[in-house]
């Protein structure tokens, strides 16, 4: 049975228990989020973009008690948890300014005569499974571009994280938007897959675990309904040489693609691919720096690393640790939980991690790197392609033309150059091979659950 649960992974206190839907209360949800549909749907571009406007606007006046939140369910360090507020109402804001423009008629020219428009229209309900790592970020995603369509939300959160739902379901209600055009359920597994089957339900988004996506996307696909995944990465970050930023600068910045939300996000670099002859002096001053980085009180503005998301998580992470040194990768910085009932982990960084090695194809998701020595351009890119995963990359170098040498040959749906990726409203987001299928943010976070509706006259 799922259960809701806050239970704050900095002191182990359970500290809110919320109880799971009724079947009648999921129903009622759909029910009522399908009756919104005809209600947002016929709602003018304009009117719903006043809406996105005025759920930022609740956002940015409830910052600080959002942030507070987040950071008692999932341990987020409390200057991160107030940093995703601010990106989140940058893209309430980005679909308000910019999600007009994007439903504008295509006029096409048939070849034969007349005239033909292609006019952008939602689907109807749509179904968000959201993970814990971003609770408000994640949703953000999924919502604004939707809701900008005329789509419907049923957003099932992530069992831990209860409250930041609640608190974003009721934003959307104090901005006005239609009854029942969003609402949180406090689903299980199997009414999940009960509202994925519902006719009444157009589609479903998750981001999660490649399991998780896998489950979906099967019983979508018995019911004919649209899918979009963003599941797991292992991204490389590729140093070819120091940039302009410098090798300290450099590593400064690997420090933060490997430690922001405590490595707990998909895109976080993870495998870090740097050339024979920088190396030495990257992994050297890279692992110093990890060393140097404790964990921390999350409630504390100056802590960079809290602690993970559970202790469950923790352990997970600690056994995929030991897993590697017993089979035979080198420590260069040992890290590790911090006690046996602890949530706080301290930094490791591995070596010698080869493909014979489980760890070598899997997710780290936490702070732990890989690093790994190339002896050229092409073996760096050999690494960085050698993977289930294709979500994003990072390639750094003072030679701009090198850089996009190396970007052009990586496998990934995201490539940043002298940056350690992140996040931004006008940037699409989403991974190839198994790191799911479909686009958030930007343009193309509208382009996916619409009916693009040819109106054809002769």
């Amino acid at each position: 049975m799922t259960k809701y649960t806050v239970t704050n992974p900095a002191t182990g206190q359970t500290e809110a228990e919320y109880p799971t839907a009724t079947d009648q209360q999921v129903q009622g949800a759909i029910a009522a989020a399908d009756k919104a549909f005809a209600v947002l749907k016929g709602l003018a571009a304009a009117e719903r973009a006043d809406l996105l406007h005025r759920v930022a606007d609740l956002h940015a006046e409830r910052r600080d008690e959002l942030a507070a939140i987040i950071t008692r369910e999932v341990g987020k360090p409390i200057a991160q948890s107030l940093g995703e507020v601010d990106i989140v109402v940058s893209i309430y804001r980005y679909y308000a300014e910019n999600g007009p423009g994007f439903l504008a008629e295509d006029v096409l020219t048939p070849a034969a005569g007349g005239s033909a428009v292609v006019r952008k229209e939602g689907l109807g309900p749509l179904l968000g499974i959201m993970p814990w790592n971003f609770p408000y970020y994640q949703v953000a995603r999924f919502a604004a571009p939707n809701l900008m369509i005329g789509n419907t939300i049923l957003l099932k959160p992530a069992p831990q994280c209860p409250e930041s739902a609640l608190a974003m379901e009721e934003i959307f209600r104090d901005s006005g938007l239609p009854d029942g055009a969003y609402a949180t359920l406090f689903a299980t597994n199997d009414q999940v897959a009960d509202a994925i089957a519902d006719p009444r339900v157009a589609g479903v988004s998750l981001t999660g675990s490649e399991r998780a996506g896998a489950a979906v996307a099967e019983t979508a696909g018995r019911h004919l309904k649209k899918v979009v995944l963003e599941l797991g990465g292992s991204d490389p970050f590729v140093v070819l040489d120091a940039d302009g930023a410098g090798m300290d600068g450099l590593v400064k910045r690997a420090v933060v693609a490997r430690l922001g939300n405590a490595g707990q996000a998909c895109n976080a670099a993870k495998r870090f691919v740097v050339l024979d002859e920088v190396y030495d002096e990257f992994v050297e001053k890279f692992t110093a720096a990890l060393a140097a980085t404790a964990p921390g009180d999350p409630t504390d503005p100056g802590t960079f690393l809290g602690p993970l998301s559970s202790q469950a998580a923790a352990d997970t992470l600690q056994g995929q640790l030991d897993a590697a040194v017993a089979g035979g990768a080198s420590v260069l910085l040992p890290g590790g939980k911090t006690a046996e009932d602890s949530a706080f982990f301290r930094p490791a960084v591995l070596a010698d991690v080869t493909p014979d090695m489980g760890l070598y194809y899997e997710e780290l998701f936490g702070p732990v790197a890989m690093v790994f020595r190339a002896g050229s351009e092409a073996e760096a890119v050999a690494i960085a392609n050698d993977t289930p995963f294709g979500l994003g990359a990072s390639v750094h170098s003072g030679d701009a033309e090198r850089a996009a040498r190396v970007a052009d040959q990586i496998t990934a749906g995201m490539v940043s150059i002298n940056e350690a990726g992140g996040s931004a409203a006008e940037l699409p987001f989403g991974g190839v091979k198994r790191s799911g299928v479909g686009r958030e943010l930007g343009r193309y976070g509208m382009e996916e659950f619409v009916n693009r509706k040819l109106i054809r006259t002769r």
